[in-house]
C-alpha cells in the first residue's frame, strides 16, 4: 500500500471571515459592553460629530464670506468702468455744449423772440438737464483763486484791482463729474506786478 502523506495543522486551510462575520463579531462585542463603556463610546462618537459638523459649518461660513466679498468687488468694479465710459462720453458732448453756449451768447437781441432760437434754447437746457442728471457740474471761476487742480491758467496779467493768482475771467468753462473734473477750467489769473511788489517788499 502506498503511503499518504501526513497533513499538518499549518497546512490545512483555514476559512475566510467574511464581512457578516466580521460585523456581527463587532455586534457582539458591544453587546458584551457594560452600559458605562457603551456611553462613554457614544459621548466620543457624538463629540466627534460635532467637531465635524462645526468644521462643516466654519467652511460654509468662511465661503459665503468669500463669495459676498467677491460678489462686492464685482459691481464695485463694474460701476467704476460704467463711471469711466460716462465720463469719456460726456467729455465727448462737452464740446457741443461749449458752441451752443456760444450761439447763444453771440445772438443778436433782436432774434432771440423767433421760434427757431427759442427751440435753439430749449435744446441746450435739455441738453444741461441731461448732463446735470449724470452729475455733471460746473466749476466755479468767479472770484476764485487760482488751483491747478480744477483750473489750467492760459494766460497771467497785470490787472489792477485783481489780488496775485486771482481769476480775472473764464477762457473755456470746466466740469466735474462727481469728484472727478473731468476738464480744467481755462482761466486768465492776475499776477502782482512789479511795483506792488516792490512795495510790499
Amino acid at each position: 500500500m502506498e503511503e499518504r502523506p501526513e497533513v499538518t495543522p499549518q497546512e490545512v486551510s483555514q476559512p475566510e471571515t467574511t464581512a457578516e462575520e466580521v460585523a456581527g463579531t463587532e455586534t457582539a462585542e458591544r453587546q458584551m459592553e457594560s452600559p458605562e463603556a457603551e456611553l462613554e463610546r457614544l459621548r466620543q462618537e457624538l463629540e466627534a460629530a460635532k467637531a465635524q459638523a462645526a468644521e462643516y459649518l466654519d467652511g460654509w461660513q468662511r465661503t459665503q464670506a468669500e463669495f459676498a466679498n467677491y460678489r462686492k468687488r464685482q459691481e464695485a468694479e463694474f460701476m467704476e468702468r460704467v463711471r469711466l465710459n460716462n465720463a469719456v462720453l460726456i467729455a465727448r458732448i462737452l464740446p457741443v455744449l461749449d458752441d451752443l453756449e456760444r450761439a447763444v451768447q453771440t445772438l443778436p437781441p433782436g432774434l432771440q423772440s423767433l421760434t427757431w432760437v427759442e427751440g435753439v434754447f430749449l435744446i441746450k437746457r435739455k441738453l444741461e438737464v441731461i448732463l446735470e442728471a449724470e452729475g455733471l457740474k460746473p466749476i466755479e471761476t468767479a472770484g476764485k483763486f487760482f488751483d491747478p487742480l480744477y483750473h489750467e491758467a492760459v494766460t497771467y496779467e497785470d490787472v489792477p484791482g485783481y489780488q496775485d493768482g486771482q481769476i480775472i475771467g473764464e477762457v473755456q468753462r470746466g466740469y466735474m463729474l462727481g469728484d472727478r473734473v473731468i476738464r480744467p477750467a481755462l482761466v486768465r489769473v492776475a499776477r502782482a506786478s512789479q511795483a506792488n511788489q516792490g512795495a510790499a517788499s
